[in-house]
């Protein structure tokens, strides 16, 4: 019989009544790809948490295997590029939509998806990142090209308790950035400034229908909440400065005006993770590994198990999980 290992499937019924259960599957139940991959970590992302509890269609194929990253060992290639023993990184490209994905122990993909492990990490190290550390990343490098500097004025970051938020925090004020962090949960004030952040604000003013102008308060902001909060967001942003979108957790409407990008001349930068180009992935990943301090990276962190997948899935919607969750796929 064929080795065995575990995966977490949801499922949907006939009357779209979604389960979700831990099954034991074999290579052969995988879907079709070049490489093999032994997940060694993974995380738990908000977008992981919709596709677990059903709450939001993350998923589009039926069953699916979620986790939308991961990073592990090749185990068997039939691709160019990679060899048995290549240590690599999966971010996006519809796995744990439309391709199983990272809640199992072994992954086939298709090994375009993939990139190296930058060395100088191990997997868990780029799992504490993961997707939602290499988002933030790529918020930073469109605000880097929009021209906003540290010289240019204060960031503010939304959802900053969360997955994007946190690493954000941590990675602008080790370039140099004045860091304005907003949070529904303020009385976690120490531990946004012990990752950088110059100034908390509560969500709550930024959360509810305002005017389409306001006073200029930052230079741009990485935006993870988008609807009221994106719409307030841009409308105290300065003249010339850059907001960049890349998460809806109030929503996905926004309830703004032309006012801040003809009277001010903003710039609202859209951030794709899921299919974002490899070069873009690599120089995100490069920037990562050179420009984030291991030591607030792991205050960031928490470590869990396999069976503990499920639980913090849920945990996530309901704002009880900060930073940045690491499952260890090999405990």
């Amino acid at each position: 019989m064929a080795d065995t290992f575990k995966a977490i499937m949801v499922s949907r019924d006939e009357e779209k009544k979604q389960s979700v259960t831990i099954e034991d599957i074999t290579l052969d139940d995988l879907m079709d790809g070049d490489v093999v991959v032994r997940v060694e970590a993974t995380t738990v992302n908000y977008k992981d948490g919709l596709a677990i509890t059903g709450k939001s269609p993350v998923v589009r194929r039926w069953p699916m295997i979620p986790g939308v990253d991961f990073s592990g060992t090749v185990v068997s290639s039939n691709h160019a590029k990679w060899k048995a023993g290549d240590k690599v990184i999966l971010n996006g490209w519809g796995v744990g939509e439309t391709h199983y994905g990272a809640y199992a122990q072994q992954a086939r993909v298709n090994g375009d998806w993939l990139i190296a492990l930058p060395k100088s990490m191990k997997p868990k190290d780029a799992m504490a990142i993961g997707t939602a550390g290499y988002t933030a990343m790529l918020c930073i490098l469109a605000l880097e090209k929009a021209g906003i500097t540290p010289d240019s004025g204060p960031i503010l970051v939304t959802g900053a308790n969360g997955g994007v938020g946190s690493v954000s925090v941590s990675l602008l004020a080790k370039l140099g950035y004045r860091v304005i962090a907003s949070t529904g949960r303020t009385s976690e004030e120490a531990f946004l400034k012990n990752l950088g952040a110059s100034e908390i604000i509560d969500r709550a003013e930024l959360s509810e229908p305002g005017r389409p102008l306001g006073k200029e308060r930052w230079a741009g902001a990485i935006d993870s909440v988008g609807s009221t909060t994106l719409a307030n967001v841009l409308s105290q942003t300065q003249y010339g400065g850059a907001v960049t979108a890349c998460g809806l957790a109030q929503g996905m409407d926004l309830p703004t005006s032309v006012a801040p990008f003809i009277l001010r001349g903003i710039s609202l930068l859209g951030i794709d993770s899921v299919m974002a180009p490899i070069a873009l992935r690599e120089e995100a990943w490069a920037r990562l590994s050179t420009d984030l301090d291991a030591e607030k990276l792991a205050s960031i962190a928490t470590t869990i198990s396999f069976n503990e997948i499920i639980e913090t899935a849920t945990g996530i919607l309901d704002g009880k999980v900060r930073g940045r969750v690491v499952v260890d796929m090999t405990a």
